[in-house]
């Protein structure tokens, strides 16, 4: 295997083990099961976001569904 051919190595996101990026790498770019399900959970928790400007609820909520816009 030449040097130009072989694969991405990434870092995975929950515990920083390498990881090459192929299409065998089920998880990628997590290690694991493990590491990926982890990182939903910390997303379901919130304890991950996106930077940017919160939503504002919009006042006209249907049958007390809130309504989010932009």
């Amino acid at each position: 295997m030449s040097a130009s051919s072989q694969p991405l190595i990434v870092s995975c996101p929950t515990c920083k083990a390498p990881v090459a990026w192929l299409p065998e790498q089920q998880f990628r770019p997590f290690c694991s099961e493990r590491c990926k399900l982890i990182d939903l959970g910390e997303w379901a928790m919130e304890e991950k976001r996106i930077p940017g400007e919160p939503l504002e609820e919009d006042e006209g909520d249907i049958d007390g569904q809130i309504i989010w816009r932009p």
